[in-house]
């Protein structure tokens, strides 16, 4: 007699079930990313209003996670949103039901929670992966991901809107040093640090200058994720007579949309417009 096939038992994941989710991801991509999986593992255990994590058993055996971030306020979107991170589902499980498994429960999980959309990102070329989201209704999002690699930034503006050495309000126009034989650059002018987690009243006083809303929320939990959450801290502000008039956010991640090599993701910069 035929064994009877078991229904995929989709459950929350666990601290006690990272080495299991690393294993899985790693026969899919063929990069073991336990650094990624333990922060996000982690975070989520410790701030599940902020995560969503589901685990797929097969016969009391983990065959599939899923990670999703809940974020509102990442780039100018004050709608709630999940973004969903990783995905995977043992190779060796396919065909079984999981991933249906794990996205309907997902979807049930931000009804619940009144998450009226979720996001995801991945490789052009990745034909299975693409099926899979097309047969669940996922579309072309109307953003534009802007990329570039590490390398030196030119400090001259490529197209100068100020052609004169003065602005229209009588300022000296340090883009252009052309007539400064001192060459005075923004570096020289104003001091950067990394970002600590005692700046959150300076980044949500410019916010609220820039934007007329407060976002103290969300920049609390921006500050928790790049400070305790990112693999590599690129986050800094940038100081002038003492006082904090700018800040940039990025956070940093070996594995985020199945990526192997670190990517730093820009999600939060402004300055003080006076």
């Amino acid at each position: 007699m035929a064994k009877k096939k078991t229904r995929p038992k989709v459950r929350p994941l666990t601290a006690s079930d990272l080495q299991q989710v690393v294993n899985i991801d790693a026969k899919i991509t063929g990069h073991p990313r336990p650094g990624f999986f333990e922060k996000r593992l982690a975070a989520a255990v410790a701030e599940p209003e902020n995560f969503v994590y589901i685990g797929c058993e097969m016969d009391a055996n983990l065959k599939g996670h899923l990670l999703a971030r809940l974020q509102q306020g990442e780039y100018g979107v004050n709608k709630p949103i999940a973004v969903m991170d990783a995905i995977g589902v043992d190779p060796d499980c396919m065909g079984e039901g999981i991933g249906r498994a794990m996205m309907e429960a997902f979807e049930a999980i931000l009804r619940h929670k009144n998450v009226p959309e979720f996001q995801t990102q991945t490789e052009w070329n990745n034909l299975p992966l693409i099926r899979f989201f097309s047969a669940y209704g996922f579309k072309l999002a109307p953003r534009q991901i802007l990329e570039r690699e590490v390398s030196y930034m030119d400090t001259q503006m490529r197209t100068d809107p100020v052609k004169a050495d003065m602005t229209a309000a009588g300022e000296k126009n340090y883009s252009d040093p052309s007539n400064d034989d001192a060459v005075a650059l923004a570096r020289d002018l104003i001091t950067c640090r990394s970002l600590t987690a005692a700046d959150v009243s300076a980044l949500t006083r410019i916010d609220r200058k820039v934007t007329g809303q407060d976002h103290l929320k969300f920049y609390q939990r921006k500050v928790q994720e790049v400070v305790n959450e990112s693999g590599i801290r690129v986050s800094l502000v940038a100081e002038q007579n003492g006082q904090v008039i700018g800040f940039i956010m990025a956070r940093v991640d070996f594995g985020e949309f199945g990526r192997a090599e670190p990517v730093a993701v820009l999600d939060s910069i402004a300055v003080d417009p006076g």
